[in-house]
């Protein structure tokens, strides 16, 4: 609710150039919502219903991600178990690259 805007009160028509709350809406919105946001402004939406909107908006897009953060920091050991998969797998890549480089070197095995 931070985003600068002009002074403009509501019932004035506002432009959408140069607006940083048009543009960040517009990075979250269908055309079809572009389009309505766009009237919205021509119309003189308030500036506090329009970042209330662009709030809701965001907030609907971020909601799945939100959620399925709270699910996976909720259950610790599915990350370890996660982490050290992808450990396994990025051994199983690495040691024999790494082998084959030692050779194409000449570094011989340190232990």
């Amino acid at each position: 609710m931070r985003i600068v805007t002009n002074s403009l009160e509501p019932g004035e028509p506002k432009q959408t150039e140069d607006s940083a709350l048009y543009a960040i809406y517009c990075a979250f919105a269908s055309v079809r919502q572009r389009e309505d946001m766009k009237q919205a402004f021509a119309d003189g939406i308030g500036w506090g219903a329009a970042k209330q909107q662009c709030f809701e908006l965001i907030n609907d897009e971020l909601a799945p991600a939100r959620l399925a953060y709270e699910e996976l920091i909720s259950n610790p050991a599915s990350i370890e178990d996660c982490l050290l998969k992808g450990a396994a797998r990025a051994r199983e890549l690495t040691v024999p690259f790494m082998q084959e480089l030692r050779s194409a070197v000449g570094i011989r095995a340190l232990v």
